[in-house]
């Protein structure tokens, strides 16, 4: 350290006289100081005031400037140098060393350049002032097509750099976006493929940038998908893949590139890590199982890249996800359900799968969670069963596969992601199937739990559907069995409620509901409808101009259904229903006009 002080003492000296062989032992000493003790020589250099010293030292004509940027390089590998580098004013001449023509130059200070940058807001800034990232991005353009090894060891830390400069800054890797740095380092991955250092800082600059929207545009113009299945494909470490696994997860988002992945190969890859990780007990092998499966099911979410590996059900892919299901490992399970319910994403498919069997399968893993309780698979596999249930040929197949009496096992279940799927499942079955509404409105412990879920304020989607699935029950039935049971279960001031909702459909299916109870069994629902206010919301549905048509047309034929009632009349009187009525007249919409007339008849003859 005596050595050191005296050859900063030297170097101050020197520097004042330009005298260039003193400089050059100087920076000889301090270069060898750095790498005994980096931290300690780091602290001398800063207290002793040598950092001012370096900017005129960074001269491109001088023979010292490649060791005065490598001592920087060297400081800047500490976090509390680098504000200390900005504040000397290093950053400007060494910008301008970009321009320089000598190798050596270069490196070492895009090597100073990219430490500086690393994690440190100053440096970044002051790089993107002096218009740092434009030449480097420029010299990497240029010699991207070179594969000499000093070339490539400068590519490292030239990419290196760019991304030390961006990293977790939105906005300056923006403005990488806009300089065209994308499509530059496809190119490097697809020329420099066999060289893992520049390969390795492809990637991880990919990593950072996929992240942006504004990427995926740039990255679909590219063949990225091709050269990273190509580079996946040689792998055969761990570490390695999981590399690229992380630059094809955020990628994968996009449907363009999904489709350029899927034809690119990336499937038959995904398909080959699963069967060599799904027997393994290593974490390694449990992490790569998780993320290829995921991505598997990812890439299945993009309409083109789905129907593709579906080839109408005779895919292989479609087949080996299929095993997927009645797998031992969890993972798969889930994988594998949830790439039924995004195959299940058009009629067709959903009509195919029911046809050959998949609802059995389905039915036999939810099974073996009913005890064991997984509850993301449970979440999934009611996912695909709700999908499959859409088309209206494949209702009643599932219902007499005996879907129902499954799902209902998970009544139980006090997770809200399983409630609200199990709810969607019933309500799809049910729909147009008046036999299964009815065995289903009567089953007492099924209205029990939807009224207490209607009022599950904590959880919008369970309320919302439980709900709908009361009045489901109601319209698809039309049976008075099923009215009588929710009057009972207490579940007529839920449909009340959900009257006044903000969403249509669910408002018209309240209204059609409450009319089917009205018209099916008014005595007993009639005080039920007293408590709940059914009059003066109704009376609001009328007046309210924001009101659809069909809402105000079944808000009228529910009023009449009421008139039946003493107390509920009493209430129309009372509330001058004729006025509203009698404006709907003059509707543009002919059934509102019409109904406002027959209406208005009917309060006229019992007023």
């Amino acid at each position: 350290m005596d050595n050191l002080s005296e050859a900063l003492e030297k170097l101050k000296l020197a520097s004042a006289d330009s005298a260039t062989d003193s400089v050059e032992s100087c920076l000889d000493c301090l270069l060898k100081a750095l790498a005994h003790n980096n931290t300690e020589a780091s602290v001398k250099i800063q207290e002793m005031g040598v950092l001012p010293l370096l900017p005129n030292l960074l001269n491109p004509q001088s023979s010292c400037t490649p060791k005065v940027a490598n001592i920087i390089a060297e400081v800047a590998k500490n976090e509390f140098m680098r504000s200390p580098c900005v504040e000397a004013g290093l950053i400007p001449p060494l910008v301008q060393l970009l321009n320089s023509t000598d190798q050596e130059v270069l490196l070492q200070t895009g090597r100073a350049l990219g430490n500086i940058c690393y994690d440190s807001h100053e440096g970044r800034s002051a790089v993107d002032l002096a218009g740092g990232a434009q030449i480097v991005a420029e010299h990497i353009k240029s010699l991207s097509q070179n594969t000499e090894p000093d070339n490539q060891k400068l590519l490292t830390v030239f990419c290196g750099m760019l991304m030390n400069y961006s990293n977790d800054n939105d906005s300056l890797q923006a403005q990488l976006i806009n300089m065209g740095v994308i499509p530059t380092l496809v190119k490097l991955l697809g020329v420099h493929s066999h060289n893992t250092a520049l390969t390795e800082m492809c990637l991880i600059a990919f990593g950072n940038l996929a992240e942006l929207e504004s990427s995926k545009e740039q990255f679909a113009s590219t063949n990225i998908a091709e050269e990273l299945v190509r580079l996946f494909q040689k792998q055969a470490e761990h570490e390695k893949k999981e590399m690229i696994f992380e630059v094809l997860a955020p990628l994968a988002e996009n449907d363009v590139i999904k489709l350029q992945l899927v034809e690119a190969g990336l499937v038959e890859c995904l398909l080959e890590v699963v069967a060599q990780t799904v027997d393994g007990e290593r974490e390694e092998d449990i992490a790569q199982l998780k993320t290829a499966s995921d991505l598997m099911v990812l890439l299945l979410l993009g309409d083109e890249s789905m129907q593709k590996l579906f080839e109408g059900g005779k895919g292989s892919v479609f087949q080996r996800v299929l095993s997927w299901i009645p797998s031992h490992n969890h993972q798969l399970q889930l994988a594998g359900a949830l790439a039924i319910a995004n195959f299940a994403r058009n009629d067709g498919n959903c009509i195919h799968m029911v046809d050959t069997g998949i609802v059995q399968k389905l039915l036999e893993l939810l099974d073996r969670h009913v005890e064991e309780g997984n509850v993301t698979v449970q979440h999934a596999a009611l996912s695909a069963l709700r999908n499959l249930a859409i088309p209206v040929v494949n209702k009643s197949k599932m219902l007499s596969a005996g879907v129902s009496d499954v799902v209902l096992k998970f009544l139980q279940s006090e997770m809200p992601p399983v409630q609200f799927k199990l709810l969607g499942t019933l309500r799809m079955l049910i729909d147009t199937q008046a036999e299964a509404a009815d065995q289903l409105g009567t089953n007492g412990k099924l209205v029990e739990r939807l009224v207490e879920w209607c009022e599950a304020k904590d959880h919008a989607g369970v309320m919302g559907e439980s709900n709908r699935l009361l009045s489901a029950l109601i319209r698809h039935s039309k049976s008075k069995e099923v009215v009588r049971a929710v009057i009972q279960g207490g579940g007529v001031k839920h449909l009340v409620t959900m009257a006044t909702s903000e969403h249509m459909i669910m408002q018209n299916e309240a209204l059609v509901a409450l009319g089917l109870i009205a018209a099916l069994d008014l005595v007993a629902a009639e005080k039920d409808f007293v408590g709940a206010n059914l009059v003066s919301v109704l009376h609001k549905l009328l007046s309210d101009e924001r009101s659809a048509p069909e809402i105000k047309y079944n808000s009228m034929i529910l009023i009449c259904a009421v008139m039946g009632s003493e107390p509920l009349h009493k209430e129309v009187q009372s509330l001058a229903f004729i006025d509203v009525v009698s404006k709907l007249r003059a509707h543009e919409n002919k059934t509102v006009s019409h109904q406002a007339s027959l209406t208005e008849q009917r309060l006229t003859a019992q007023s």
